[in-house]
């Protein structure tokens, strides 16, 4: 009997445990009204889509196994006919894409080639003074050289004339 007792303090422990546990779990307020009739009205809708996938499920099921038979004797032509199609829809898909590929490249080069000719007058510009400044230094060490060589004419002249006459 005292086996009992303890066994059934026991229980009546692990059972306040557990509903302490649920307790804990649960929220403490109620759902609200407008909650409630949302989960109302969304549980039979969630209800009669699950219904109608498993209808919807079982049709599929159903029509493969009528529609095998006449795979079967018609697959001779079906299988080289699903392959015709499955290559020229491929056949498609890749001129496309690589039409698509083409057309983006060369958008890419005609955008490339604007940006390059916009900036061309500046660099037209730019070597234009260059060669300007080039001119005119090459010009000035011109004079600078034919003044030297005239220094050094007149040097010679004169040396060559003071020594005769001495």
């Amino acid at each position: 009997m005292a086996d009992r007792d303890r066994a059934g303090q026991y229980y009546q422990q692990q059972r306040g445990q557990v509903g302490e546990t649920v307790k804990g779990i649960l929220p403490e307020k109620a759902p609200s009204a407008s909650q409630a009739l949302t989960v109302a009205t969304l549980f039979p809708l969630g209800g009669l889509l699950l219904v109608l996938s498993g209808l919807a499920l079982a049709a599929s099921v159903v029509g493969l196994a009528v529609a095998t038979p006449v795979f079967l004797i018609f697959s001779p032509v079906l299988v080289p006919a699903a392959l015709l199609i499955g290559l020229a829809v491929a056949g498609f898909l890749t001129s496309g894409a690589l039409g698509l590929g083409g057309l983006s490249s060369l958008t890419f080069l005609a955008n490339t080639a604007r940006q390059a000719f916009q900036r061309t007058p500046d660099y037209v510009e730019q070597a234009r003074r260059r060669m300007a400044e080039a001119a005119a230094h090459a010009g000035h060490k011109t004079a600078q050289a034919g003044h030297a060589i005239q220094g050094r004419a007149d040097q010679a002249g004169t040396g060559a004339g003071t020594k005769t006459s001495s």
